[in-house]
């Protein structure tokens, strides 16, 4: 596992905590230049996670004819789905090998929880770093289906909390499919600065 250091609200620029060594033969990829354009062209990636949500709740609400979730414990599983951001960023830290250094911070300019990191990655290692915070949408919402309709407190918590963890990564879903869109099977992939770049 990697380093881990957690350095709070983040003032300076992504690019400050991405200057590891980049190989010669790296070649830039084609992505959005700033975080606000690629939140917008990642959009179409919100669609499935949200349909995902939206019928679940639509699917249990008509099979039990009844309210299935505690409004005030919804509010709870939302609330702590926000905060389960930082955890999302250190699912993504983990993948990353033990002499690589991750910052997890909060970068106020995009108003948004950061895992930032300058190393090669294995292609297929990246997409697992970029994908695993998944698990913080998919098994709470697999719970939500599941459980029990009497759960009204425990249904609200873990479908609010299934909310954030299924759709806030949409910019992650985007990432991966431009690197499987623009990049050869068996490549590295780095984060340099504020560009993401491949290496055969």
């Amino acid at each position: 596992m990697s380093h881990i250091k957690w350095v709070g609200i983040i003032n300076s620029e992504i690019a400050d905590y991405q200057k590891g060594n980049l190989d010669c033969r790296a070649k830039k990829m084609a992505l959005p230049t700033t975080m606000k354009e690629m939140m917008i062209k990642a959009l179409p990636f919100a669609v499935v996670p949200f349909t995902v949500v939206f019928l679940s709740i639509f699917l249990k609400t008509f099979l039990a004819g009844e309210r299935i979730i505690s409004p005030v414990f919804f509010v709870i599983g939302f609330i702590a789905g926000f905060l389960g951001l930082i955890v999302h960023e250190w699912l993504h830290a983990i993948v990353y090998p033990a002499n690589a250094t991750v910052y997890i911070g909060f970068h106020l300019k995009s108003f948004a929880a950061v895992a930032l990191v300058s190393y090669p990655l294995k292609k297929w290692r990246f997409i697992l770093m970029s994908l695993l915070p998944l698990l913080l949408g998919i098994v709470p919402i697999v719970l939500f289906l599941f459980s029990p309709i009497a759960w009204k407190s425990w249904n609200g918590f873990l479908f609010g909390f299934s909310i954030m963890g299924l759709i806030s990564p949409y910019p992650d879903y985007f990432n991966v499919y431009q690197v499987i869109k623009q990049t050869p099977p068996k490549c590295y992939i780095q984060n340099y600065n504020d560009e993401t770049y491949w290496i055969e």
